[in-house]
């Protein structure tokens, strides 16, 4: 009879403690860690009082289900969902979500199965998200990841702590609005704009360098890092082009930020021996998008689904704005941001052609 207990305690024990960690067999990594801008944001933006940068009116979300904006600047689901759908994990849930629920039900949150700290406007800099008023600049946001850290270590213990970390994904996409923002014209932006564009790009890096050092004091090894797109061939770009071109200079940069991202990851792999991470090429698979259009159904490059005035991109996404029937013909939802379909052809492409299920698995 002994022998038949022990076996029930034993697999009692192990499926609490898996529990406990929010992690299954059909999970690949048991929790996903977020930070970003608008391109990732689940919600975070709906809860800044003051943000202009918010997604939680129509016509966003009318393609994710039940068909109710959620927050995300896009018509359906964003990259973050469909990054979570590839590692068999649920969409982590908005930060500050999280606390006010945890507030109002004067409880504490419980952060073990991942949580996104993505918020539109955010850029490497803080500044960014001056023309919005307010967002989580990513400086913000390795500071709240920092509580969650602590939360963290109190509810598992320090050694089970670090390692839920140590095999968890810490997903980051940023960039791109410290791109925009620098190139945009007549901005009057906070952004560090002395010196030249090199310069201004070199300064991007060694402080998102300095960041993901940070965060791999408080836990982090695996990290998925994405360049930046082709920023300058969104329709807020195009319309500032009477042929409707793309900005050239700043996919220029881009490439430049790109170029910079791999070696300085590269060195930082060199001094932090524990960390293993997988960049994910965004700008080949969007100039794809552009240069081969049918291959990926697309008929309209240029012009946002969702807006008014030229190329849908003088008035953002809002309620007044029309919007479009054919959405997976779009390349863009709005002024900025991709369509449901291209977000998903994004992934899809980069976690195929990357490192991610290595990185995953190690």
């Amino acid at each position: 009879m002994a022998s038949s207990v022990a076996p029930a305690v034993t697999f009692f024990f192990f499926f609490s403690l898996v529990l406990c960690l929010g992690f299954s067999a059909a999970q690949q990594v048991p929790a996903m860690y977020v930070f970003g801008d608008s391109l990732v944001d689940v919600g975070n933006n709906n809860y800044l009082k003051v943000s202009l940068a918010k997604a939680d009116f129509p016509h966003n979300g009318v393609d994710y289900p039940g068909g109710k904006p959620t927050g995300r600047f896009s018509n359906g689901k964003n990259a973050a969902d469909f990054l979570a759908e590839k590692v068999g994990i649920p969409t982590s849930p908005p930060y500050l979500s999280m606390v006010s629920k945890a507030k109002s039900k004067k409880s504490t949150a419980s952060f073990v199965a991942g949580v996104s700290f993505a918020s539109g406007g955010a850029g490497i800099f803080n500044g960014t998200d001056e023309r919005y008023r307010q967002s989580l600049t990513l400086t913000q946001q390795v500071g709240y990841y920092s509580t969650v850290y602590e939360s963290l270590v109190q509810q598992l213990g320090t050694s089970a702590a670090h390692d839920h970390l140590a095999k968890s994904v810490f997903a980051i996409v940023i960039g791109s609005n410290d791109i925009l923002g620098y190139f945009k014209a007549g901005s009057k932006s906070n952004l560090p704009k002395e010196g030249t564009p090199q310069q201004f790009v070199d300064s991007m890096i060694s402080t998102l360098r300095q960041l993901l050092k940070r965060l791999h004091g408080l836990g982090a090894r695996k990290y998925v890092i994405t360049g930046i797109a082709a920023v300058g061939c969104c329709p807020s770009q195009r319309k500032q082009n009477k042929t409707g071109n793309c900005n050239e200079e700043a996919n220029f940069w881009a490439t430049k930020y790109n170029e910079g991202l791999k070696s300085m990851l590269q060195g930082l792999k060199s001094e932090l021996k524990d960390i293993n991470y997988s960049y994910l090429d965004t700008y080949s698979i969007f100039h794809d998008f552009i240069q081969n259009p049918a291959t990926y159904g697309f008929t309209e490059l240029k012009a946002a689904c969702c807006g008014l005035g030229n190329l849908n991109a003088d008035v953002p996404c809002i309620p007044i704005s029309t919007y479009c029937s054919n959405r997976n013909d779009h390349l863009f939802w709005d002024l900025y941001h991709p369509t449901e379909k291209a977000a998903g052809i994004m992934v899809d492409t980069v976690f195929n052609g990357s490192n991610v299920k290595e990185l995953i698995a190690a």
